[in-house]
């Protein structure tokens, strides 16, 4: 298990635990009142220090290397009735991009969602979760197929940004998402959109255009990362935390703004704490909104999508 920065004090409460744990079993000592009392100790610091979270602490936990991705949220949800699509039908399959069909009880869904890899090889395979152009049109291309067959779609958001290399500028990135966004703003079956890690930039809009949008509690979602975000203004990534608490990018801050619909609840200690939670809770959040967008009808969810966005940034003095 890693631990970040601020994570220290559980770490040190876990290894006295254990130590006192090992004294017990390795001689004749009662060790039972010790051991509750760092266990009760432990349980303190867990809800003091994640009850209190900052924004750049959130950012971190979103990034925590132990945190599930987007095909372990799937396979977890759908079990064996996930069957991936590959391919844009014009250049490649992008491996950052993956998508398919899943069932969750009866009902069949349409899964996008940026992948991230566990390790060097697969890190590398998976672009880090950038998505080049041809990812973006395999999602639009299974959101279309979505649609033709009246299946919903579920998107899962974790991506540093859209893939910034050359060729991808070459193949038209910025045309693929702009492209996405249109095309996701009329689609003619609900969609449902949560932010399961990081949820950055145009990399994360281009497959985040939903009737419903969730984000869970330790992840964000802004226009530009904490770090870019410093290195722009105060050209040092030194003030990313500045940035990540200007930048308004949580959970809260986005729902207050009306930006999205809710905010999943994690189990203490974040979704790699316990990923069976984190599942079950995305599981209940898809059905719920799939129960309140079923009954409309293609032209009631179309107008209720347009407008849920029309509305956004919309003020008055």
């Amino acid at each position: 298990m890693e631990y970040l920065d601020f994570e220290m004090p559980i770490k040190e409460l876990k290894d006295q635990l254990e130590k006192c744990q090992i004294i017990g079993k390795e001689s004749d000592v009662d060790v039972t009142a010790t051991c509750k009392k760092i266990e009760k100790k432990l349980a303190t610091a867990r809800k003091d220090i994640y009850k209190n979270l900052t924004p750049w602490q959130r950012v971190q936990l979103s990034r925590h290397p132990n945190r599930p991705y987007t095909l372990d949220y799937i396979k977890a949800i759908c079990g064996d009735t996930f069957m991936e699509l590959h391919g844009d039908r014009n250049v490649k399959d992008d491996k950052a991009m993956i998508g398919g069909l899943g069932k969750i009880g009866d009902q069949s869904f349409m899964f996008i969602g940026q992948q991230k890899g566990y390790n060097t090889k697969t890190r590398q395979l998976r672009n880090f979760g950038m998505a080049n152009p041809e990812g973006y049109r395999k999602a639009l291309r299974l959101m279309k197929m979505a649609e033709k067959f009246g299946i919903p779609v579920v998107t899962l958001l974790d991506t540093p940004g859209a893939y910034p290399g050359l060729e991808a500028e070459e193949r038209g990135q910025g045309e693929a998402i702009a492209r996405n966004i249109l095309e996701m703003t009329r689609l003619k079956t609900p969609i449902i959109t949560i932010v399961i890690g990081e949820g950055a930039s145009g990399g994360a809009l281009g497959i985040g255009v939903g009737d419903k949008v969730y984000m869970m509690e330790n992840t964000w979602y802004t226009v530009i990362s904490p770090e870019s975000c410093s290195s722009i203004l105060w050209r040092s990534w030194e003030f990313k935390e500045q940035a990540a608490e200007a930048l308004k990018l949580t959970g809260s801050d986005m729902k207050r703004l009306k930006l999205i619909d809710g905010i999943i609840k994690e189990p203490i200690g974040g979704a790699h704490a316990d990923k069976e939670g984190a599942f079950k809770a995305v599981q209940e959040y898809i059905l719920k909104a799939f129960d309140d967008l079923k009954d409309l009808n293609d032209t009631d969810l179309v107008i209720q999508r347009m407008n849920k966005y029309a509305n956004m940034g919309v003020y008055k003095e």
